[in-house]
């Protein structure tokens, strides 16, 4: 189930950080990881595309769910304590039983039903997609919130946890006050109601267990002698019958309270699933993407991205400045020692981490961390990927937060093990990239 949820969210990440990519190297990509896919045999999903570019950008590498989903499983929590408490006190305050007059049956049976009416017009919002209590949950999300369209399943999902927790407390408070109180049940109405007619009400609420368990149907003559008066006219002359009634009760509690809400509740989450799954396939990057999954790519200069061939660049590669910092952008070459050696004049360095998957407060901290340092600052990226805006902001808040001075060394990698970028073209994207900066204390440096 979260699954589902967290996989929508993911894809609309990716789709969001894809779209200030070039629909070339998209292309490109994509149709790399279908090709491999094939190759090896394996499912060619969603799923293991976003499991490929979460390794690859160091992305989704700590447990635990979507903090967007937080709130709504704060929720289901909530409902479900509160439908806990709620049911043992609501079967509790029925069940009081001070001898004066019989507990009416009549009243746990329209209870009964507006439980079950409530639960089932629970589910037919859902199915809907009406929420009329949209406004007790705050904003209705922003545009383009993947969720939007599946928040009544979600607030049905919680609604019926909550009425699952109450069925199940009022059900074990039934039974302790049966075991712990000598109850005494009969029925009453101001409606001119016979006890036959009673009787045939009762009959067919038990239907569905008469076979299962006959004892829990109650008899004409139960039925006859357990009606009473508000005035005290008609007391039952044999007391110990009227106790009789409890299976009947707990089968009707059974029946219509708690085995719906089981029943609703997973509908609920199968419809949750279903949605989430349509979802993803009405995104507006799924198609595309399927597109660049199916469609050979050709190394091709479209106009619609190209429109001139882009000036010859002279890449200048400069030394490596002196630095025991260094900044791992979105975990580039993390893993690898022998490329922590070859950049640091330190053996132990600090290792940072920015970009990626890092929140824009673990970017501060990693900015003001390194310029505590006050010296050389080495900056490591994947050399195969283009250096994106997020980069360039990177660096010009870097500009802001650091001494004057500070001297930032960009090393593209060619892989992760460390090795220096040697291709032309890409060299030439990175070289590119330094000039826009208009930072002469920016340096392209490569692993010595």
């Amino acid at each position: 189930m979260t699954q589902s949820l967290t996989r929508l969210l993911d894809f609309d990440d990716q789709f969001r950080r894809d779209s200030q990519q070039p629909q070339a190297f998209l292309h490109r990509r994509d149709r790399r990881f279908a090709q491999q896919q094939q190759t090896q045999k394996r499912p060619l999903t969603v799923t293991a595309w976003l499991a490929e570019l979460h390794a690859l950008n160091d992305q989704r590498q700590r447990d635990g769910h979507d903090p967007r989903l937080r709130r709504w499983r704060q929720a289901r929590w909530i409902f479900a304590a509160l439908g806990a408490v709620l049911g043992a006190a609501f079967m509790a305050g029925l069940l009081v039983y001070d001898g004066s007059r019989q507990i009416n049956v009549t009243l746990l049976l329209v209870l009964i039903a507006l439980q079950l009416a409530f639960a089932v017009l629970t589910s037919l919002q859902a199915w809907l997609g009406w929420q009329p209590w949209s406004s007790l949950l705050g904003r209705t999300g922003e545009d383009g919130d993947p969720l939007q369209s599946l928040r009544p399943a979600l607030s049905a999902r919680i609604a019926h946890t909550g009425g699952l927790l109450f069925a199940l407390s009022g059900l074990l408070t039934l039974l302790v006050m049966v075991l712990v109180q000598d109850l005494a049940f009969g029925w009453s109405t101001t409606l001119q109601a016979s006890s036959h007619s009673y009787h045939q009400l009762v009959s067919l609420i038990a239907l569905p267990w008469q076979a299962l368990w006959p004892d829990a149907v109650p008899s004409a003559e139960l039925v006859a002698a357990s009606q009473y008066y508000r005035l005290g006219q008609g007391s039952a002359t044999n007391p110990a019958l009227l106790g009789t009634w409890w299976p009947f009760v707990l089968m009707a509690w059974l029946t219509y309270v708690l085995l719906p809400r089981v029943v609703l509740l997973l509908l609920a989450a199968l419809q949750l699933r279903w949605q989430a799954a349509a979802a993803l396939r009405r995104h507006p990057g799924y198609a595309s993407l399927l597109f660049r999954f199916e469609s050979p790519w050709v190394e091709t200069r479209g106009e619609d991205e190209a429109p001139r061939e882009p000036a010859p660049v002279q890449v200048s590669v400069a030394p490596l400045p002196a630095s025991a910092t260094l900044i791992h952008w979105a975990g580039a070459g993390h893993g690898s020692s022998a490329l922590v050696s070859s950049l640091s004049r330190d053996g132990a360095p600090l290792q940072l981490r920015a970009g990626g998957n890092s929140s824009l407060e673990e970017d501060a901290a990693a900015l003001r961390q390194a310029g505590e340092r006050r010296e050389p600052v080495i900056l490591i990226a994947r050399g195969w990927e283009p250096p994106t805006a997020e980069l360039s902001d990177f660096v010009q808040d870097a500009r802001v937060q650091w001494p004057a001075g500070t001297l930032l060394a960009l090393v593209p990698l060619a892989d992760e093990q460390g090795e220096a970028l040697k291709d032309a073209g890409l060299l030439a994207q990175w070289q590119r990239f330094v000039e826009r900066q208009n930072d002469s204390l920016l340096l392209l440096s490569a692993p010595q």
